[in-house]
């Protein structure tokens, strides 16, 4: 098996990875104890949210590079070529009462973007909470909870954009 073949495989699993794990570490995320770092007392739950994390943000950045490969970093992050037509004409077209299409570089696909950045961001967060000083590390918690939260949404608000995809099929 080549490498390319091996990276194909792997990218075909990495959104069904990154949304089971996601759904794991935010479902037992309550249960999780841990304030400045990991002592050598932590519970199972506080084992499987910091090492499952560590995967997950593991595979949130092979995600992030599958996007971002032959150029579909284009589709999910158009403002960046400050290509942002079709997001404008998706705004205009829901106060109109218009439901926008899937694909494309309109809303669907910069929401999809932005929920890629707080995947990482909440990677990145957790990863300094964990290698911080206990001095820092309760900052870092915090910012780890943010975007957790707001990747939680984003969670929520893919779910309804994914029944709006199934709609596509029917029209």
């Amino acid at each position: 098996m080549t490498v390319k073949q091996l990276w194909q495989r792997i990218e075909a699993m990495l959104h069904p990875a990154v949304l089971l794990l996601s759904l794991l570490l935010v479902c037992t995320s309550s249960w999780v104890l841990i304030g400045r770092q990991l002592t050598s007392r932590a519970s199972f739950w506080d084992l499987l949210h910091v090492y499952g994390g560590l995967l997950t943000g593991i595979l949130a950045l092979m995600f992030a590079v599958k996007v971002c490969i032959g150029g579909q970093w284009r589709q999910f992050f158009p403002w960046l070529t400050l290509d942002v037509k079709p997001l404008f004409a998706d705004i205009s077209g829901l106060m109109r009462g218009q439901l926008p299409h899937s694909g494309g570089k309109g809303l669907i696909s910069v929401i999809e973007g932005l929920g890629v950045i707080l995947l990482l961001l909440v990677a990145l967060t957790g990863a300094a909470w964990y290698a911080a000083d206990p001095s820092n590390a309760l900052t870092w918690r915090y910012y780890h909870i943010v975007f957790a939260h707001g990747f939680i949404g984003f969670i929520v608000l893919h779910c309804l954009l994914a029944l709006l995809h199934l709609r596509d099929f029917f029209n």
